[in-house]
């Protein structure tokens, strides 16, 4: 992860929440030097991530005075009353920082358990689970993070680190092949280009005009994924993606797909129930 990103984020989530100042902190702890200790408890199953990330809130609002010392580490299995973490620090500091460090590893490790499930699914099929752009605005560094923990792939970071010609790009260019040569033409070879194909028909034009490096299976049904599998017959990687569910990806997986995007893993995870107790040092 970019570190000088992810300040930036927790510096706007702090502010969010904190502006002028903790009230009911300042109210109960008005002077400095009320010491505190404090641990992260799972709550429920599943994988944890973002541990780096609350570290870093507590440093920034306490400007490094706060103790850090870690119990389990991102991507282990975590189940109910296991302490994920230790700090010593300023009640006010803790306190403070508490529901911002809470709001990123428990979306953090949302992520990652949702991926995890969806990959123990396909397990021994070969295919792989991909994430998409369905990200939280500004989080897309840490969702990717967390589909990459729960152990998941990533698919492109954004706009700029591979084309991706979908249904309005060929509408608006006039055609698949119109599209393709426009792409050919003007983008670097480096930078791979991946086709969307609504039909098996689009999937023969767009290997009719080659030099692609993915071709894209959108919405199509298991039969017409094994149908869109053999035409390909490894020449190109192909993906699928669209209403594909926890229940159905098993049975795409086996078509032979390379790859299987699922937006739900970041767009429709679940917070991870992770909670802070605090309390006077003993």
């Amino acid at each position: 992860m970019h570190n000088s990103e992810i300040i930036r984020l927790i510096q706007i989530a702090l502010n969010e929440d904190i502006r002028t100042g903790d009230v009911t902190a300042e109210s109960v702890f008005p002077e400095l030097g009320a010491w505190s200790q404090g641990v992260f408890i799972a709550k429920q199953y599943g994988i944890i991530c973002g541990l780096s990330v609350a570290r870093m809130v507590f440093q920034i609002i306490s400007d490094n005075r706060i103790t850090w010392t870690p119990q389990k580490q991102d991507g282990d299995i975590i189940e109910p009353g296991m302490i994920l973490a230790k700090l010593d620090g300023e009640a006010r500091d803790l306190l403070s920082g508490e529901r911002t460090a809470l709001n990123f590893m428990q979306r953090m490790s949302g992520v990652a358990t949702k991926t995890a499930e969806y990959v123990h699914a396909i397990q021994g099929t070969g295919a792989k689970i991909l994430d998409t752009r369905k990200t939280i605005p500004g989080w897309r560094e840490l969702d990717k993070y967390a589909v990459r923990t729960g152990g998941g792939n990533n698919h492109r970071m954004g706009l700029y680190d591979m084309a991706m010609i979908k249904d309005n790009h060929i509408a608006a260019a006039g055609g698949i092949r119109e599209a393709i040569r426009f792409c050919k033409e003007y983008i670097p070879k480096d930078i791979p280009i991946e086709v969307e194909a609504d039909s098996l028909q689009d999937v023969i034009e767009i290997l009719e005009c080659g030099n692609v490096q993915r071709i894209l299976f959108d919405n199509f049904t298991i039969e017409q994924t094994k149908a869109a599998v053999g035409l390909v017959n490894g020449t190109v990687e192909t993906e699928s993606s669209g209403n594909i569910t926890l229940e159905t990806i098993r049975d795409y997986a086996l078509t032979g797909v390379d790859y299987i995007s699922v937006g739900a893993i970041t767009h429709s995870a679940p917070a991870l129930d992770i909670s802070l107790d605090i309390h006077l040092p003993e």
